[in-house]
């Protein structure tokens, strides 16, 4: 494994939990500030887990925070910091992994699927990950059922801002890479608006690159929370929740079928129920 010490992968990991806190702290300010609705406010409920075969050396663990609300249908803001062994299979599709198999990895992910229809879905992750090499990776996008262009501008700007802070072509090359993971190809369809994703994310600089991920998750608290007061209150139709549970089979679709973190976490011996926490709790298919 590499040689990147020990109080790196203490500070990523602090960092992730102390962004868990923060977040699950405004989503509930958010539930506080919905007062005509006959659902009660929500608040997380924490659930930790722990690798299921420490003898095999698999180590670690995390804790889940799920929130079922009036203002928050589901959201799910999961931390996690594993180690182990990936599989010999496994192995070739990791960076720096093709050796001995070893990892260790750190990561915050959250999923809210929202009551309202014209309050958009939101997904947010980032992570370190150590083999004999390190990287940091992760991103922030945007679904909205009903697109509304403020929205989607605001969003980009602040990752845009978070971007434009450590590397000069970052927005454009994270933003693209986005729009390309983000895309159903049996669709022919975006998954949303977008946003960032970026991956492998290893300059050399460990404090820049870390100093970035933290400000990924500092563009997401403050814009997201922003877009959700701006609709929450509004008023919507039977017709239009019908599309916003049509729009959640797109997402259900790319999680099972193209999503890499999904993947990871099943290979890796992760919580089935922390990894699918993604998943909407009601969706149809026309």
């Amino acid at each position: 494994m590499s040689t990147t010490p020990t109080d790196h992968r203490e500070q990523a990991a602090a960092w992730f939990a102390s962004l868990r806190d923060r977040i699950c702290a405004a989503f509930e300010g958010i539930e506080d500030g919905l007062a005509e609705s006959d659902r009660p406010a929500g608040r997380f409920e924490r659930k930790s887990w722990t690798r299921p075969d420490p003898e095999a050396g698999e180590g670690g663990g995390g804790e889940m925070s799920i929130m079922r609300g009036r203002v928050f249908e589901k959201v799910g803001v999961n931390i996690s910091t594993v180690h182990g062994v990936f599989s010999p299979e496994f192995r070739k599709s990791i960076p720096g992994a093709a050796g001995d198999g070893r990892f260790w990895a750190s990561g915050i992910s959250l999923v809210a699927h929202m009551h309202s229809p014209l309050v958009p879905a939101v997904h947010m992750n980032t992570r370190h990950i150590v083999t004999s090499t390190a990287w940091f990776g992760g991103g922030a996008d945007l679904t909205p059922t009903f697109p509304v262009e403020q929205d989607s501008a605001d969003f980009h700007r602040a990752l845009q801002s978070a971007c434009d802070a450590y590397g000069a072509d970052y927005y454009a090359r994270f933003k693209k890479w986005c729009d390309e993971y983000f895309y159903l190809p049996h669709r022919g369809e975006p998954r949303g608006v977008g946003g960032i994703f970026y991956d492998n994310l290893n300059t050399g600089d460990w404090n820049n690159d870390f100093g970035f991920t933290r400000a990924v998750g500092e563009a997401f608290l403050k814009i997201y929370p922003e877009i959700v007061r701006r609709h929450m209150h509004a008023r919507w139709t039977p017709e239009q929740r019908r599309a916003l549970l049509v729009k959640r089979g797109r997402y259900v679709e790319f999680n099972l079928i193209y999503d890499r973190g999904t993947l990871f976490g099943l290979k890796t011996g992760g919580n089935t129920e922390a990894i699918l926490m993604s998943l909407p709790p009601e969706v149809i298919w026309p």
